[in-house]
């Protein structure tokens, strides 16, 4: 089986059908021609006979050489033989194609010369400007593995674009949150003032009808002299040493201090929206701060890049970087509003979590 697969594979199926067309064609022609032309010569008998038959083989040699010089003409890439050799066997073509229609009984056959040509040119054209089997294996495989190539690029180039809208989708999702953050605290400590304003205006109005009902008399009761051991008034301050000639102390009114409460100076974030600042204590560089690249490299890791994808353990260290090189260290939005302005691109829930991790080594405690 093996052996007959290998035999069908090197079978060229022009080569065998050409070979059966002219063998036909020759016979054909040589029966029609051998038995015929003696008679068109004017011999009869035997002598007739023997030449017809001569000169029809002789043609039929002529024939069959022309087509296998024009073979050969053809692989050698010969101009002048191609044009004699193919010129020459278009005439025998020709004149057998003739012959057989004007002289022989087999004129329904009279097209098998042509039809030997036909595929006489079908097997020289496959074989002399079509690639043989084992090229054509492999100028397909080539073309596959390009088309497969071109297919990949194309659905990288697709999911590029779509991770690309989905990072924007992400940090503008993160960044309309920490507006939204924003805002809230913005009203609830609106809302904290507003009711501290108000507690302050109703103890006012209290003092105020106090002291119109009884801050008189509450003053004349402080600047009498007292005689005697009496139980003193709750005071707020007394003047250690300073009493009136008497030694009596001088007694002061009660006087309520409420501490506003202050905020930082307020900011504004990136589309503009004011917000109120963080309080923090006064923050200094530290001096011989360690650098990016230096952190980069303890880590392991390639130095991080703004406006670029970062890893985790690329966040990680920019945000070490940006938290220790101030003094005290920064906080969370410090350190954020410092990572944005860098121009360093993360997901807010990517950057709290490395955060966390960052404090609970701090701590000694578990990251959450």
């Amino acid at each position: 089986m093996e052996l007959l697969r290998r035999l069908m594979a090197r079978l060229n199926v022009f080569a065998v059908v050409e070979a059966l067309l002219t063998l036909a064609a020759l016979t054909l022609v040589a029966v029609t021609v051998g038995g015929q032309l003696g008679h068109i010569l004017g011999l009869h008998g035997t002598l007739g006979l023997a030449a017809g038959w001569s000169i029809a083989i002789v043609y039929d040699a002529l024939w069959i050489g022309a087509l296998r010089m024009s073979e050969q003409a053809i692989r050698l890439r010969s101009r002048v033989g191609m044009i004699v050799m193919l010129g020459l066997s278009a005439v025998a073509v020709g004149v057998s194609t003739g012959t057989l229609l004007v002289l022989g009984h087999a004129q329904v056959f009279a097209f098998v010369p042509v039809a030997a040509a036909l595929f006489m040119g079908l097997r020289l054209f496959a074989g002399n400007v079509l690639a043989d089997g084992a090229t054509a294996a492999q100028i397909a495989e080539q073309s596959a593995g390009d088309r497969n190539a071109r297919a990949l690029a194309a659905a990288d180039a697709r999911h590029m674009r779509v991770e690309a809208r989905t990072d924007v989708v992400a940090e503008t999702a993160s960044h309309l949150a920490s507006v939204e953050r924003q805002v809230a605290q913005s009203q609830m400590l609106t809302k904290g003032q507003k009711q501290i304003d108000k507690a302050r205006a109703k103890a006012e109005k209290k003092l105020t009808k106090s002291d119109e009902r009884h801050g008189e008399k509450a003053r004349a009761f402080a600047a009498r002299r007292l005689e005697g051991a009496v139980p003193q008034p709750v005071v707020t301050a007394v003047s250690a040493g300073r009493g009136d000639q008497e030694g009596h102390a001088v007694v002061t009114q009660v006087t309520p201090q409420i501490a506003p409460v202050v905020t930082s100076p307020a900011s504004r974030d990136e589309s503009g929206v004011q917000v109120p600042g963080e309080t923090a204590g006064h923050q200094t560089p530290v001096q011989n701060p360690m650098k990016l690249q230096e952190l980069a490299d303890a880590a392991g890791v390639p130095v991080p890049q703004k406006d670029s994808k970062l890893s985790d353990e690329q966040l990680d260290v920019v945000l070490r970087w940006l938290r220790y090189n101030m003094d005290p260290p920064r906080s969370y939005r410090q350190a954020q509003d410092e990572f944005r302005a860098r121009g360093f691109r993360a997901r807010e829930e990517r950057v709290r979590t490395s955060w966390r991790a960052i404090e609970a080594r701090e701590t000694g405690a578990p990251a959450r």
